[in-house]
């Protein structure tokens, strides 16, 4: 068998469950479903919930394989790819150098780690790093059309 009948074989599969738990949900009403809720059973939704994230997962899967099995079959690419990830990760490790942590009370009660505030600082500055740059792009491309 090759991988478009596994494919299909597997969406079709995927297809009927969706629909038998769609039913499912459908023939017991909303009043019930929700009735259930507030008595923390969500044994109606839960199996949808469930294939919705077995789905994702097959997907993420299928596209991290086949991205890696096209990049692994011309070394060009797979050279590009690597030095834009280890870019990316220099942007993470700057802008990881240059934020600091504080512990941070929170609006629920809680207490955001000084850790966790570095990270969030990270984050920031990476997009805004990244931004930066993404918008430095545009422009230069923009002046170097617009002289030529």
């Amino acid at each position: 068998m090759n991988i478009q009948k596994i494919t299909k074989i597997v969406a079709i599969v995927l297809g009927v469950l969706g629909l038998i738990f769609q039913v499912t949900i459908l023939s017991k009403g909303d009043d019930a479903i929700e009735m259930d809720s507030f008595a923390g059973n969500f044994s109606s939704v839960s199996p949808i919930t469930t294939l919705a994230l077995v789905i994702l997962a097959v997907v993420v899967l299928i596209t991290v394989v086949s991205s890696f099995a096209a990049l692994a079959s011309n070394p060009t690419k797979l050279k590009k790819a690597l030095i834009s990830v280890a870019a990316f990760a220099l942007v993470v490790l700057i802008s990881f150098v240059f934020s600091e942590g504080v512990e941070t009370p929170l609006k629920d009660g809680e207490v955001l780690s000084a850790a966790g505030s570095r990270w969030v600082g990270t984050g920031l500055r990476t997009f805004y790093i990244l931004a930066v740059i993404a918008v430095g792009t545009m422009v230069y491309s923009g002046v170097k059309r617009f002289f030529k």
